[in-house]
């Protein structure tokens, strides 16, 4: 099942301090999520002036339940208090766009 994950940071004028110093394990944690075909795309949110206030991922879990206690339990966005405004919801991904291979596309 797939799901949509939106999470924002805290406003507080920590918040950048307790990204970056979650950041690289959170890096690697999503680095394993793709290898086990967990995790699907992921961005992060930015501000107007391009500083990374959130994330968005696209995740694949059997349930809800396994998301979070496989994933959400231990990643490091949550541990370290960054994402204050977490939002999931169930989505679906195409079978195309799963089984989709880069291909040089030119547009009309």
């Amino acid at each position: 099942m797939h799901f949509l994950l939106t999470a924002y940071d805290g406003k507080d004028s920590e918040a950048s301090t307790r990204r970056s110093n979650a950041r690289e394990q959170h890096l690697e944690c999503a680095k394993k999520l793709i290898k086990a075909r967990k995790l699907l795309y992921a961005a992060a949110i930015l501000d107007d002036e391009g500083k990374m206030i959130g994330s968005i991922m696209i995740v694949d879990f059997p349930s809800r339940d396994a998301l979070t206690n496989e994933w959400l339990n231990n990643e490091p966005y949550i541990l370290g208090d960054v994402w204050k405004d977490i939002d999931i919801k169930p989505c679906y991904v195409p079978d195309f766009i799963l089984n989709m291979e880069k291909e040089k596309v030119q547009c009309p």
